[in-house]
């Protein structure tokens, strides 16, 4: 799930929502609590165990196969809704857990879309749609994404992207700056005619956190001093556009997580929060997850309530992410582990770099 490189923007059945609400049963007690006052932090790092190497591992493993099946559904004419539901719930059915919603993302849009309860939309006829997965084993996170595309006028911007995610994992090595995968990202895309997005960008994974703090960027960026570090995974994203190579931020928002913060006690959907929270944690979620909450304020008022817990600070929205209409977007996904003795593994195919 993509990174947002500026401060504005940083459908589960039933068997989904029971992996959900099980998500942190393995926390110890005080962890499983909603803690109002304690503020976030990023993880220390102090290694890998062998336990936690098998999570990712195993978070990769599932991802790759859910991958494969998003290849075989995704045709034109597909309900999203069912699409999205089907993947999420593939997840489960492997013994897997959605680190988020589904993306599935359509020609000039980027990123961060994914069905609501009661979405209609179809995948169009000659669509470029790029499908974002991500797997969590006990908060240990797989993210992975494909593009499919429906025409091949569409081929070359697909093959750049895929070729660049390539050439950007035999790259990364303890110590490597990252903004030399990017300059790799960069030239690859160019090197084919298009432009990477250059607000969109690969980060670093935590437990139970998609972005935990280091961002990959797809160009050299010359500010970007961080280096690859042993014990640490990381998710690679390259995304080439014919467009602008800048995304803006859509009113569409399907996606929201909660987002830590002090003095929560007595505010009036508290109870929401909390069951938010019992079921996710603070990885992101979308509406079709708590059928139950719909229903009983139904759908248009569930949004509302959604939307203000956002405006005041409580929610972080994630909102759809597009380049210009009429342009078309194409990204791919890795992620990689890094291991305490400097060997590099992409987890959805186990494969040491």
């Amino acid at each position: 799930m993509s990174n947002r490189r500026d401060p504005q923007a940083l459908g589960c059945d039933v068997r989904v929502l029971a992996l959900c609400s099980s998500s942190v049963a393995g926390l110890p007690p005080q962890d499983r609590l909603f803690n109002f006052t304690r503020p976030q932090r990023i993880p220390e790092r102090p290694g890998l165990d062998e336990s936690v190497v098998r999570k990712y591992i195993e978070a990769g493993r599932i991802a790759e196969r859910v991958k494969e099946r998003a290849e075989r559904e995704a045709r034109p004419g597909a309900k999203l809704l069912s699409l999205v539901a089907t993947l999420e719930n593939y997840i489960v059915e492997l013994g897997g857990r959605p680190a988020f919603p589904v993306n599935v993302s359509i020609d000039y849009e980027a990123a961060h879309r994914t069905a609501y309860i009661d979405d209609e939309s179809v995948l169009p006829e000659d669509g470029v749609v790029k499908v974002d997965v991500g797997v969590h084993v006990d908060g240990y996170i797989a993210d992975t994404a494909i593009t499919v595309s429906f025409s091949e006028k569409h081929q070359k911007l697909v093959d750049s992207a895929r070729e660049a995610l390539e050439a950007a994992l035999r790259h990364v090595k303890p110590g490597v700056r990252v903004s030399e995968v990017g300059s790799v990202i960069e030239k690859v895309i160019r090197g084919r005619g298009f432009k990477v997005v250059k607000n969109l960008s690969g980060h670093s994974l935590a437990e139970y956190m998609i972005h935990a703090g280091d961002t990959i960027p797809n160009y050299r960026d010359p500010l970007n001093f961080s280096r690859f570090r042993p014990g640490t995974a990381y998710a690679i994203e390259p995304f080439a556009t014919t467009g602008r190579g800048v995304v803006g931020s859509e009113r569409r928002v399907g996606i929201y997580s909660i987002k830590p913060s002090p003095n929560r006690e007595g505010v009036p959907e508290e109870h929401i929060l909390l069951n938010i929270f019992e079921r996710v944690k603070t990885l992101p979620f979308s509406e079709r997850w708590f059928p139950e909450i719909a229903a009983s304020l139904g759908v248009e008022r569930f949004r509302r309530v959604l939307e203000s817990l956002s405006r005041r600070g409580y929610l972080i929205p994630y909102p759809v992410l597009s380049d210009v209409p009429g342009s078309y977007v194409a990204q791919f996904e890795e992620t990689v582990l890094i291991l305490d003795d400097g060997s590099v593994i992409v987890t959805t195919d186990r494969k040491v770099l």
